[in-house]
This record gives structure tokens, C-alpha cells and sequence, in this order.
């Protein structure tokens, strides 16, 4: 089985590239920064250097490939957008020119919804590229990221309190990085799945915010508080953080969005969405320790 990962330098990227390694699959990744790859390379991964958005890179990337894992990377720049459709209809019709069989590309909760719910918003039209150029697709509607605490790490070293414009008692599906990559190496490998399929990957409960800051509490070995602002608020706060104008607004209308059940799920729980890490271990293991670091 040969397959082709465009970011391999990532939480997800990188520990499914390492599940597939460890599978024995024929693998192939793409970056710009070889330096930053080198163990994966060391243990087989064929490089491809370059951009994701650089034709020639997507044509010896998929050259002789059978599948295809595709994650959108971050928002990181003003045109976000507009780049993440193009670089995916570029993939897609590259990976048609190719041969390629099957994809299996990182979706989100409230890629339902399409534009109008910040970087999400991209998701629905790419998943649909995809299923227009590639015979077999798999979209994995992933839910929020247990990872995402770590933006909190200063408020929670200082004063134990987690700041967001999500409504208190709302339940939300949590799921840790490493369960995604292991759902997306399920996917790639098995290959029995035929046609265009959307599988919610969403952890192993429904957690609201308060609920998960009673769990940080007992897990972290202290207080833990939630406490939600309005999206206004989350605005100024990002803003006095730092982060440029184009991130700001992008945040806050994913923000509005969860605030008003567009960022919901639309795939119901299942034993197939439900994934093992719980919450709980999550924080003992990575969140303890990031956040001892930060109160050093």
C-alpha cells in the first residue's frame, strides 16, 4: 500500500505517519522543512519537498500513489479561503490525473454548515472536490480538539480559568489528536470502504465546559473554572494577544457559529465515531506537564 501524507509535521500528520510506518505501509510525505521530518524519513518515509500548493511537489507526491491523506493546514494567512479550496481542487484533480483510488481528508463538526463559520467554513467544499475527482473518500468529521487547552495555558497557570465564548452547560465531542491519526491509518489501510463517506470521529463523550473543567480539576490536581465571554470580548482578547486582524475576525465568526449550533455535529454518535482517549487521561499526560512548564 502506498500513500502519500501532506503534513506529516503536525499532531495528526505526524503520529499517523508513524502509525502507518508501523504498519509497514509504503509512505510518502510532503514538507517544506526537511529538518523538521527527519526521524520519519530515517524510518522509510520517501520525502517530497515543497509546498502542498506546488504542482510539481502534488505530481511526484502522488506519483505511483494509492491513497491519499489530505489535512487542510491551519489559517494562516488573509486569503486562507480562497487557497485552501484551490490548493485542494489542485490536489484532487491531481490525484485523479494520477490514478489515485482513495482519500481520506481531516474534515470538522459544522463543515455541515459551509462558509460563514471561520476556517471550518472551507471544509465542505473541499470535501466535496475530493468526492468529485477521487472514486473512494473518506471526510472525517472530527470534533474539537482536547489539544486546543493548551491556548488556555496562561489562564489556567495564572488563575485556573479557561476563557471562551462557547455556552457553559452546551455539550461538545472532544477527541484527542493521536485517536484522529489512528481513525485516519484505520481508513487507509483497511481500504474495504467503497464510495464517498463521512465518518464522525468525536471522542469518547460529549463534554460541555463546564463538565470538562470539573474533569480538569480532579485530573490536574487544581481548580479549574470556566467562565464564557462573548464573542466581543474574545475579539479584544485576541487582540490584545497579538494576533493580526484577518485571524481575528476568522476566530470570532467560529465563535458566533458555535454560539448559534452551527458548529454542531451532524453525525450522531456511534460506536464507530467514538474514540478511547478520555479527557482525564489527556490532561494527565500532556496537559500537566504543559502546564508545569508554564508555571515554572
Amino acid at each position: 500500500m502506498r500513500i502519500t501524507v501532506n503534513t506529516p509535521g503536525g499532531n495528526i500528520g505526524r503520529t499517523l505517519t508513524q502509525n502507518l510506518l508501523d504498519a509497514g505501509a509504503d509512505v510518502t510525505i510532503i514538507s517544506r522543512s526537511p529538518e523538521k521530518v527527519g526521524d520519519l524519513v530515517g524510518r522509510g518515509a520517501r520525502l517530497v519537498q515543497g509546498s502542498i500548493d506546488e504542482q510539481a511537489v502534488l505530481d511526484e507526491a502522488l506519483k505511483g500513489a494509492d491513497a491519499l491523506f489530505w489535512l487542510t493546514p491551519p489559517a494562516g494567512r488573509p486569503d486562507y479561503h480562497e487557497w485552501a479550496v484551490t490548493t485542494a481542487r489542485q490536489a484532487a484533480a491531481t490525484a485523479k490525473r494520477q490514478g489515485v483510488s482513495r482519500v481520506v481528508l481531516l474534515s470538522s463538526v459544522g463543515a455541515q454548515s459551509g462558509p460563514g463559520t471561520g476556517p471550518v467554513g472551507v471544509m465542505l467544499a473541499i470535501e466535496q472536490l475530493f468526492a468529485e475527482h477521487v472514486p473512494h473518500t473518506v471526510s472525517l468529521r472530527a470534533g474539537f480538539f482536547m489539544e486546543n487547552f493548551f491556548r488556555s495555558l496562561d489562564t489556567l497557570a495564572s488563575d485556573g480559568v479557561i476563557y471562551q465564548p462557547s455556552p457553559a452547560n452546551k455539550p461538545f465531542p472532544l477527541v484527542a489528536t493521536r485517536d484522529i491519526a489512528a481513525v485516519a491509518a484505520q481508513e487507509l489501510l483497511d481500504g474495504s470502504s467503497t464510495g464517498h463517506r463521512i465518518r464522525g470521529v468525536q471522542g469518547p463523550a460529549d463534554l460541555s465546559y463546564e463538565q470538562a473543567a470539573a474533569i480538569l480539576t480532579e485530573a490536574l490536581g487544581r481548580p479549574v473554572k470556566y467562565v464564557q465571554v462573548s464573542v466581543d470580548q474574545a475579539r479584544q482578547g485576541m487582540r490584545g494577544a497579538g494576533l493580526p486582524d484577518f485571524l481575528i475576525e476568522t476566530f470570532s465568526e467560529m465563535y458566533q457559529a458555535i454560539v448559534d449550533g452551527r458548529m454542531d455535529s451532524a453525525e450522531p454518535r456511534t460506536a464507530e465515531t467514538t474514540t478511547p482517549t478520555s479527557l482525564a487521561l489527556f490532561a494527565r499526560e500532556a496537559l500537566a506537564p504543559a502546564l508545569a512548564q508554564a508555571r515554572a
